[in-house]
């Protein structure tokens, strides 16, 4: 498990991580996210140890990372952004030197290389030096070097970065099988990703936690979760729509020709509508509901109009 308590961090006069507070346990996938500058990247290398925090603590499985960093090392992997390694060497020298740093056994070394190395399709590339490699392979020579010593928890900086379709699906189906009994933390900006990988989402902005919670509980902070669109063949009174429980309000889209029903916050509409639009033999065309836009929610929820009460399960608008 990971605790964070009232993480800080200050460089010089600029306070960059504020009061941040956290527990993360075996299983979970946290996308961890905000704008750029909002301090995640920070709170990653502090989590690691590479940064010292100015106040507060970190223990990882139980150890303070301050007392204990070289112990508590050891069950972390991490790709920082960027993927940083030894552009002279060979992928399988550069997976070979991290092995011994990570003092797996010299008789397991190749069985670690080599598991790696097909996990994320790299045999191609063993040979090649890691400066002609494509942005891609690089990518993935830097989640094969965080996963070598099969870690208990895994800190991924923009992990998809620079892959294409199938290698981003392939590096989340993985990311998914390698959660099942470890920590994952996601640092990213690619919205699709939580969706697609994280069952818990941590948002960040100006250095504080700003939502804590799953990934259904983020896309119900969208207006239009719960929406529902239709479209009539002719014109009919709409008017008893807004009289029916759980309806907040109706627009009318004169380009397009569709209604759109906003629900209120909690509720589900779609059966009600149905059930309205057959008992008034209403002539609809077409009707489907809205699940919510993940980039609207991440602007609200990083904007100044929004605050978030911590260790609740409800967020509340300003």
């Amino acid at each position: 498990m990971i605790s964070v308590k009232n993480l800080n961090k200050s460089f010089n006069s600029e306070h960059v991580v504020k009061d941040l507070s956290f527990d993360i346990k075996p299983g979970e996938v946290v996308g961890f996210l905000g704008p750029n500058g909002a301090g995640k990247s920070t709170t990653m290398k502090m989590l690691t140890g590479f940064l010292p925090m100015s106040s507060g603590s970190v223990q990882i499985a139980g150890i303070d990372i301050r007392k204990n960093k070289r112990k508590a090392l050891k069950l972390i992997g991490y790709l920082p952004e960027g993927a940083p390694s030894y552009s002279e060497m060979t992928v399988y020298e550069f997976l070979l030197f991290i092995a011994k740093i990570r003092k797996i056994k010299s008789s397991e070394c190749q069985k670690a290389i080599g598991d790696v190395a097909t996990k994320l399709e790299l045999q191609s590339v063993m040979d090649k030096t890691i400066e002609s490699l494509s942005k891609g392979f690089k990518r993935r020579v830097g989640l094969a070097q965080a996963i070598i010593h099969d870690p208990q928890i895994l800190l991924l900086d923009e992990p998809t970065d620079g892959l294409d379709p199938n290698q981003k699906h392939q590096v989340r189906e993985l990311i998914k099988n390698l959660a099942k009994n470890k920590i994952v933390i996601i640092s990213t900006h690619i919205m699709e990703e939580v969706s697609a990988v994280c069952n818990r989402v941590i948002i960040i902005a100006n250095g504080k936690k700003k939502f804590d919670g799953t990934a259904d509980n983020l896309m119900a902070e969208s207006r239009v979760h719960n929406a529902v669109v239709f479209t009539m063949s002719y014109a009919a009174d709409i008017s008893g729509i807004l009289e029916i429980a759980g309806v907040a309000d109706l627009k009318f889209n004169r380009q397009t020709g569709e209604h759109t029903v906003f629900a209120e916050r909690g509720h589900s509409i779609l059966t009600a509508l149905n059930a309205h639009f057959t008992h008034n033999q209403m002539p609809v065309d077409s009707i489907y509901p809205l699940q919510g836009n993940l980039d609207e929610v991440f602007r609200h929820i990083t904007s100044n109009d929004y605050h978030y009460v911590d260790n609740q399960s409800e967020q509340e608008r300003l």
